[in-house]
This record gives C-alpha cells, sequence and structure tokens, in this order.
C-alpha cells in the first residue's frame, strides 16, 4: 500500500510504466464493452468526485481508482486554518474539472500511518496518484492560477502518458453508483499468459516471465503489453548480475568498449537517469561503426521501448540518434 515516488519529467518506474499500461489496456477495454453493450457506461454523480478516504480504503479508492482516473490528495485537518481555506477550493475545482480528476481527502489526525508513508512534514499537503504511483504537487497555501496550472499539468500527463482520460459524470446520477470503468471487463485471448508473466516478473523469476512475453509475441507480434513486459524484464535480467561499481568503473575508463557502455546505459536507466542512459548510448553511436554501431542502435531502441514512445525524452533522443547516424 505504500505510495511509491513518481515525478512528471523524473525518474521511470518500471513498475510504474508497467501499471500505466495496464490501466490504459483495461481502460480502452471498458470503453469499448460499454460501447458494445449500448450504454452502461458507469457515470458518477458529481458528489461522487470528492471522498473521504481513510487508510482501510486507501487501496481501493486511491491506488485502484487511480488506474482509472488521477487522484488528488487533500491532507488535511480540523486544527489546521489553511486547510479550512484549501480545501473548498479544490473541491470546486474537482466538480468544475468534470471527471478529470478524483478528489481524496485524509484526516492525518486519524490515519497517521498515511500521513508517514506520503513523507509530511506539514499540511495542508496536496498530492496525487497516477496508474498507482505518487507524485507531490504542493504544501502549503497555493493560490487558485497556481492550482489551476498544476492541475491542467496533471491531467494533460495523466492522458497523453497514462491513457487516462477520466470519470464520465452524470448530473442525473445516483450519489455512491457505481464508478466508471466498474463494469465487466471481456478477457483478452492472451490474458492468462500476460497475468502469467506478470506474477513470474514480481516473484523475481525473470527467465519465466521472459519466456511468457515471448510465447504471447510469437502469435501476436504486436502485442504492447507483451512488448513493454518482454523490455522490461529482460532489462531487469541484463542488469542483475552486473556489479554496478565495476560497470561504471570500467565505462568511465573504457569510452570505446561498445559492452561497458551498453551495461552503464542499463544500469543508468534502471536508476532512472533517463537522459543519462540516453546520451551515453547516442554517443557510443557516433563513436562506433559497423556491427558495433548496430549493436548499439538496437539496445537504445530497446531502452526506448521500457520508457515509451509517447515520452518525450525518447521523441528527443530519437532525432539525436538521427543526427548521430547521418
Amino acid at each position: 500500500m505504500q505510495p511509491r515516488n513518481m515525478s512528471m519529467s523524473g525518474v521511470v518506474d518500471l513498475a510504474a510504466v508497467k501499471a500505466a499500461q495496464e490501466a490504459k489496456a483495461k481502460a480502452e477495454q471498458a470503453r469499448a464493452e460499454a460501447a458494445r453493450q449500448g450504454g452502461g457506461t458507469g457515470a458518477v454523480s458529481p458528489a461522487d468526485l470528492v471522498i473521504d478516504v481513510d487508510e482501510a480504503s486507501f487501496e481501493r479508492d486511491v491506488l485502484q481508482r487511480s488506474t482509472e482516473v488521477p487522484v488528488v490528495i487533500d491532507f488535511w485537518a480540523e486544527w489546521c486554518e489553511p486547510c479550512k481555506q484549501l480545501s473548498p477550493v479544490l473541491e470546486r475545482l474537482a466538480v468544475e474539472y468534470n471527471g478529470r480528476f478524483l478528489l481524496a481527502k485524509i484526516d492525518v489526525d486519524a490515519n497517521q500511518m498515511l500521513m508517514q508513508q506520503f513523507g509530511i512534514q506539514g499540511i495542508p499537503a496536496v498530492f496525487a496518484v497516477v496508474a498507482g504511483q505518487a507524485l507531490p504537487l504542493f504544501q502549503g497555501a497555493a493560490g487558485e492560477a497556481q492550482i489551476r496550472q498544476t492541475l491542467d499539468q496533471l491531467v494533460q500527463v495523466a492522458e497523453e502518458r497514462f491513457g487516462l482520460t477520466g470519470l464520465t459524470v452524470d448530473p442525473d446520477a445516483e450519489p455512491g453508483g457505481a464508478p466508471a470503468g466498474a463494469q465487466a471487463v471481456p478477457a483478452g485471448p492472451y490474458d492468462a499468459l500476460l497475468e502469467a508473466a506478470v506474477r513470474a516478473l514480481d516473484s523475481g523469476d525473470l527467465g519465466g516471465a521472459i519466456q511468457a512475453y515471448k510465447n504471447v509475441l510469437s502469435d501476436d507480434p504486436g502485442n504492447p503489453e507483451a512488448k513493454l513486459g518482454l523490455a522490461q524484464a529482460e532489462l531487469l535480467q541484463r542488469v542483475q548480475g552486473l556489479d554496478p561499481q565495476q560497470a561504471r568503473k570500467d565505462a568511465a575508463e573504457k569510452p570505446a568498449d561498445v559492452q561497458a557502455q551498453i551495461a552503464a546505459a542499463d544500469l543508468d536507466l534502471v536508476g532512472g537517469h533517463v537522459e543519462d542512459a540516453f546520451g551515453r548510448l547516442i554517443e557510443t553511436v557516433r563513436r562506433t561503426a559497423g556491427d558495433d554501431r548496430d549493436t548499439v542502435r538496437l539496445r537504445l531502441l530497446e531502452l526506448f521501448e521500457v520508457v515509451g514512445a509517447d515520452d518525450p525524452r525518447v521523441a528527443t533522443a530519437r532525432r539525436a540518434l538521427a543526427r548521430a547516424l547521418f
């Protein structure tokens, strides 16, 4: 239940990438099923856009809901005067944004564990959770213009990078009704294999996960979840046996050693240093030719797959790679 840090322009969290792809797939399946049934949109009432959350309901109402809509968390307390000014603004904006985010209110006095897990030192404090990943938004008093700018950025990133388009709101819906996306989603032909791969990945069986993803891709070469999962699992398998200190020492001392640069780039990416990983390999492409250059180029393309084609850092690196090649 403990949230993980996430930055909209920061590190790549492999679990976050996986969760984002799963969330996007589930949302698309849910919308397709609703359209097939000719209704059943699972619309919520405007009153359902602001909810009270505690430690018992956090996983269901925040983590699970964050796979369909960004969840903004307002940490507050009855004695906090700035909270009394901020909370009404957030509640009004939650209704105004019409389902583009869900507002979860957490009383820190009654939920000390959540306060500690988020590392909150003072209130009011506002976080977001997107596809299961926690993101600090702001702490203390904030003007409405600043809040709107932050929320606009949040919903844009949630849609562009995670495929979360928000909730369908129906003013006539009964409060407390079924949330959007609650309708049954039909099982896909590869769901069992993909679930087996995820279980293997979570248990540390990287070889089993790799084989399961390859089994899917042998029948469906374009399956996006399997392609992403395979790239992740192969990356983790490659770094598993590396000595990070020695690998970085080798890369620093042997700039012309292709394998040393590739190993260091893998470590960079797993450590969240995305631009460093890309830049290292692009520079190696510039310095090499023939088979060595092709080896580096292919590894770079694999790392692009892990990060995701929609990430602006990938687009920038692709342009730099093209300049290095031509």
